[in-house]
């Protein structure tokens, strides 16, 4: 098996003697660790919405392959985390799932593998969207899946990727989830908790999203963002640390 890798290695080299555009194949190899079959496909999956490229009437945007990344994303994560963690039932394992690929991990963990860097190079206008870089790296498992297939996705993303995070076990067992940690706290404590979108807004980067979280009708945090779910985390991460400092000992 090892031998076969090395051989696979050294053809991808060889074959990138010959690419035409080798600068870009070099850059996406780095990433990768293999030659992309297909680079059409991850210069899509770089291709954010506000991009005004267009195939006739159909946007060319990483839509699509990021909502197949994310699938993949979430097979391959709880593939390994069933196999890592053979004792913790059900519970313990979706909710480390959730911590492991997050909006957040996943943004710093796309510009630590250099996703940045081919956006960059594919000519892709930058965006605001504080998230572009983790959605582009569900889209790249997409093109990943779609070009080499699901082995080629799990392989890529426990060599290149969950390899970065430097304590797995420190990160699943963090509880970062503050939504679920709010609407926890609210059922135990026989408490109302709601989530109310008060502004939309569609922007070049996307539809922005402001959210409130009300504690029996009580705004007590506010958030905004690129998502309903990134708004509703951070309205629910104020909230939470209103809470605590009202120095209640039942405060999530």
């Amino acid at each position: 098996m090892k031998a076969n890798r090395l051989i696979k290695k050294f053809i991808d080299k060889i074959r990138l003697l010959s690419c035409k555009d080798r600068e870009s194949y070099l850059l996406l190899y780095s990433i990768l660790g293999f030659l992309p079959g297909d680079i059409s496909l991850y210069r899509l999956a770089m291709t954010h919405s506000s991009s005004s490229q267009r195939k006739g009437r159909k946007p060319l945007c990483n839509e699509r392959l990021e909502f197949l990344g994310d699938a993949v994303l979430s097979s391959v994560t709880s593939d390994f985390l069933y196999s890592r963690f053979r004792n913790e039932r059900e519970g313990f394992l979706s909710k480390s799932r959730s911590n492991l690929v997050c909006r957040e991990r996943l943004n710093g963990l796309a510009m630590d593998i250099g996703i940045d860097k081919f956006i960059t190079a594919c000519g892709v206008p930058q965006t605001h969207n504080s998230y572009i870089y983790g959605n582009a790296l569900e889209a790249l498992i997409g093109a990943i899946y779609v070009d080499k297939g699901y082995k080629q996705c799990r392989r890529f993303l426990l060599d290149k990727v969950f390899s970065r995070i430097d304590d797995i076990e420190e990160v699943v067992k963090s509880d970062k989830n503050y939504k679920s940690r709010l609407i926890e706290w609210s059922q135990k404590q026989h408490r109302q908790v709601e989530f109310r979108i008060t502004h939309e807004e569609l922007r070049k980067d996307g539809v922005y999203f402001v959210c409130d979280a009300e504690v029996d009708g009580v705004v007590y945090g506010s958030g905004e963002g690129f998502s309903k779910r990134e708004s509703q985390q951070k309205a629910a991460r104020e909230a939470i640390q209103k809470l605590e400092t009202e120095c209640s000992p039942s405060a999530p």
